[in-house]
């Protein structure tokens, strides 16, 4: 695995590896391999080592950026308390075989007088960007300058970003981006909490809690399946039991920052669901705020197909 830190250097390899797309004649080299590219701000878990394999797995060439994005931090949130662990990543990326693991310094990509922003606008001024202002644009713009550095043919993301998926998703579509967007499953404990690297603040007792709001996604599901396939459910009564479980399993001590229920493509509120719902959530439990989802599809028989 080669570790890359500047970007001159992150071209010249992928010059030399040969690797160019197979949508494109853009030519690196003298082959077609195709490249795999994941994202990441680092301290690694098996999320995103699901991400890593399936880029593998479904590519010539594997590429990996680690970097914490200080764009994507409002003034009062955790930039500088966000867990590193640099060699603990390297070993595990080693151990999946990655061909380049990208390392860059904040200069290196924000060099002095940086001044542009990519922003998607409606999409990212909800849910999680209602109460992170400037989340949205800072993931967008560090994802799309990373796009045009590497170059890959297919990059991945989990589902349990959704609201982000949806986003990156409709940036590569207007802005037509010469790349596939690929959704992996949300990988969860086995009480299943969805991973994250935030799960990390969380206290003992703050943990043996923290199921309850994938417990609450669940319990919403069943309502929303009960209701039958030829009615449509409210989200309204949905979301108040499910502010309710999280609230008792937490002893009043979660503090939600939302639970809504909106459209999966374009996140539009929905006044009854008839599938294709988003439910989504964030939920502060101690210090850790954890967001969590699940997609209920219509599958012309009821409302029971959904993605987890």
């Amino acid at each position: 695995m080669l570790i890359i830190r500047t970007i001159t250097e992150l071209k010249k390899c992928i010059k030399r590896a040969g690797a160019s797309t197979s949508a494109s004649p853009r030519k690196r080299g003298s082959s077609n391999k195709t490249i795999g590219f994941v994202p990441t701000m680092g301290y690694l878990h098996d999320g995103h080592i699901s991400l890593v394999r399936a880029a593998k797995k479904e590519n010539d060439f594997t590429v990996v950026s680690i970097f914490v994005n200080p764009m994507q931090f409002g003034p009062n949130e955790d930039l500088d308390k966000y867990p590193r662990d640099e060699k603990k990543d390297i070993a595990l990326l080693k151990k999946e075989k990655v061909d380049i693991l990208f390392l860059p310094g904040t200069k290196e990509l924000y060099p002095g007088g940086f001044k542009t922003t990519v922003s998607v606008k409606e999409l990212s001024g909800v849910l999680c960007g209602a109460s992170r202002p400037v989340h949205f644009d800072g993931v967008c713009t560090i994802v799309c300058k990373l796009f045009n550095l590497v170059e890959p043919d297919t990059a991945y993301f989990g589902q349990k970003d959704g609201q982000q998926l949806i986003i990156i998703k409709k940036m590569v579509e207007d802005l037509n981006l010469n790349v596939k967007i690929k959704a992996v499953p949300t990988v969860r404990e086995k009480d299943g909490l969805a991973m994250s690297s935030r799960n990390m603040y969380l206290t003992k007792e703050e943990r043996a809690q923290a199921p309850v709001l994938y417990q609450s996604l669940l319990k919403a599901k069943e309502l929303i399946n009960n209701v039958g396939a030829t009615c449509q459910a409210a989200p309204t009564k949905i979301i108040n039991t499910m502010r309710k479980m999280i609230l008792n399993g937490t002893n009043g001590k979660a503090k939600i920052d939302y639970i809504e229920i909106r459209d999966a493509k374009t996140l539009d509120k929905i006044k009854k669901i008839n599938g294709g719902a988003l439910i989504a959530l964030a939920v502060k439990v101690g210090k850790a705020r954890l967001i969590d989802n699940i997609t209920i599809q219509n599958n012309n028989r009821g409302l029971a197909s959904q993605k987890l």
